[in-house]
């Protein structure tokens, strides 16, 4: 499926708030300790992944949901509030009413609503995008309501969840944004302007697909990656020669090689810098690589971005926004 900005309005989203955990480790370490021979490691270390970012001694990840959230909102409130997840959080964790309350407690959300967006693993965080637009195109919506969309997890409570053997580790970092109403009073850092969503389900059996499926399923990621991007370039209205910058999914290289040799798409404008020092963090990976672009200084106005996700269950979303000039 396509989405356009014309058809529920061009939205806009904020800068993107990164929160990041304290420990860095080896992807070779973490592999290893996760009951993954040496081979599996060096594989890893041949697709682009060096460390991996976990938390440290004290850490939580819903502090640094709570952090990311409030940087994001600037000092400002939101009407709805969703949490775009891979893993299926534990009631002690996340999924009790304690998290939804100290979130609301400590960002000064009233009694906004607090969602959870899962199933459909790494794309969770941009589906969650695409589910806020629809929050703020209801008939009831006004100029005012705003959405925090919160991504990120804790990989590391469960080191074999965090490794998914050929493909990609995970960390433990999150990023934080907000999409506001076309009407909003603040001028925001992008505009939204098309997406699009794919799925393949012969993957459905996600981990436990047979020695045959997983092969397959790696030139499904290729073809489904590229054909989602253009997708979403078409309904921005730009197609993919429009596309200033690719903003990854950081699974692995070998993907993006891919997809620059078939699409054409230059490598050096897929910003694949964090891989090699974050590797893959869930669905905030695209979120990540947007506000390292900005620190860099690498972004101008006008300039068009896709962020892109792949999951797990062959799952894929690609986001396509414009940078504005927010000093306007």
């Amino acid at each position: 499926m396509a989405y356009s900005a014309t058809a529920l309005g061009a939205v806009g989203l904020t800068r993107v708030a990164v929160r990041l955990p304290g420990r860095e480790e080896s992807v070779a370490d973490v592999v290893v300790r996760a009951g993954f021979g040496k081979r599996e490691a060096r594989m890893f270390n041949a697709l682009g992944l060096r460390t991996v970012l976990s938390l440290a001694e004290g850490e939580r990840t819903e502090d640094l949901l709570f952090d990311a959230g409030k940087a994001a909102l600037g000092g400002r409130p939101a009407s709805l509030v969703l949490y775009g997840h891979t893993l299926l959080t534990r009631h002690i964790d996340l999924c009790d009413g304690a998290f939804r309350e100290a979130l609301r407690d400590r960002l000064n959300l009233g009694d906004a609503p607090v969602y959870g967006v899962s199933h459909v693993n790494c794309v969770a965080v941009l589906r969650s995008i695409e589910f806020a637009r629809r929050f703020l195109a209801r008939r009831e919506a006004s100029a005012d309501d705003r959405v925090l969309v919160l991504g990120g997890e804790q990989g590391s409570i469960f080191e074999r969840a965090r490794v998914f053997p050929g493909r990609s580790v995970s960390g433990d970092g999150v990023a934080a944004v907000v999409v506001q109403h076309p009407d909003a009073a603040e001028r925001p850092r992008y505009r939204y302007l098309g997406g699009a969503d794919s799925r393949d389900t012969r993957f459905y059996r996600n981990l436990r697909m047979t020695r045959e499926e997983f092969a397959t399923n790696t030139e499904s990621i290729r073809k489904h990656t590229a054909e989602v991007i253009q997708r979403a370039a078409e309904a921005a209205g730009v197609g993919l020669d429009g596309i200033d910058w690719v903003m990854p999914g950081l699974g692995n290289r070998m993907v993006w090689t891919s997809f620059s040799g078939q699409s054409g798409f230059p490598f050096e404008r897929i910003c694949l810098e964090l891989l090699a020092e974050r590797a893959h963090n869930f669905g905030a990976d695209s979120l990540m690589g947007l506000e390292h672009a900005e620190r860099v200084g690498r972004l101008r106005p006008g300039d068009r971005c896709a962020l892109v996700a792949t999951a797990r269950g062959a799952y894929f979303q690609a986001v396509v926004v414009e940078v504005l000039d927010d000093e306007a």
